[in-house]
Formats: structure tokens, C-alpha cells, sequence
């Protein structure tokens, strides 16, 4: 698969206040980059093979409106690059009205991930 889409509710652990990214009750900047992060996770997840799995190297992240606690946030996240390993894909999220319709950007930008061998990346690691 190369783009995927989830939809998440944000509660008060996702705030800026709990992140430590802020003082104020609504989203933090920390957490939507999490959700992009995990979307593209997913985005990749049935390409991948035994074994293999991916890692972030680089993530450019616009947090352009914000959203309070009980808000619906829909991500996506579609590849727009693929070079070996390399998988770059562009990220969106959108808050949701009450009825479930995408409305204003919430944020977007691009996060890199690389495709590695699990076994391998952490003996290096832990090596």
C-alpha cells in the first residue's frame, strides 16, 4: 500500500499541556507528529517484507490550526518518492466537523522513512 488514512480523537493526553509542548488544553504539536508517524507506519506496513521494518530519518510538519480536547483529526499519508529503501511521503491532516467532513488543514508536511532489517538495525544499535 502507498497512502493510508485514520482518524483520531484528541483527548486530554494529546494536548499541548500533557506533551510538554505548551500550556494550552488542545493538540499538541508533538502528538500530531506521532499520528503522522504512525499513518505512514501503516501506509508501508503491507510492503514490507519478513523481517523488515522502517524508521523515521526526517519529518517537516506545518501545525497550521488548532484542535481542542474531543476534536476529530483525519491523517493521511501518501508516498510521493521511493528510491531503494527510501520512502518519503507527504502527511495531511484535517480536523473533521461533528458529521465527519473534512474541514479546515490542520497540518501537513512530509515525513522520510527508510526500510531496514529489524534484526540487523538493532544488533547494530545494541551492539
Amino acid at each position: 500500500m502507498s497512502e493510508a488514512r485514520q482518524t483520531f480523537v484528541v483527548t486530554e493526553a494529546d494536548t499541548a499541556a500533557a506533551v510538554g509542548s505548551g500550556s494550552l488544553p488542545v493538540l499538541g504539536t508533538p502528538r500530531l507528529l506521532a499520528w503522522c508517524e504512525a499513518v505512514t507506519c501503516s501506509a508501508l506496513e503491507s510492503a514490507l517484507g519478513d523481517g523488515e521494518t522502517s524508521v523515521g530519518t526526517r519529518i517537516e510538519l506545518e501545525h497550521l490550526v488548532a484542535t481542542p480536547v474531543g476534536g476529530s483529526v483525519e491523517v493521511t499519508a501518501r508516498i510521493v518518492h521511493s528510491d531503494g529503501r527510501l520512502r518519503r511521503f507527504a502527511v495531511a491532516a484535517r480536523n473533521l466537523s461533528a458529521a465527519g467532513r473534512p474541514g479546515k488543514l490542520a497540518g501537513s508536511g512530509e515525513v522520510t522513512r527508510v526500510v531496514v532489517d529489524a534484526e540487523r538495525f538493532l544488533a547494530r544499535v545494541t551492539g
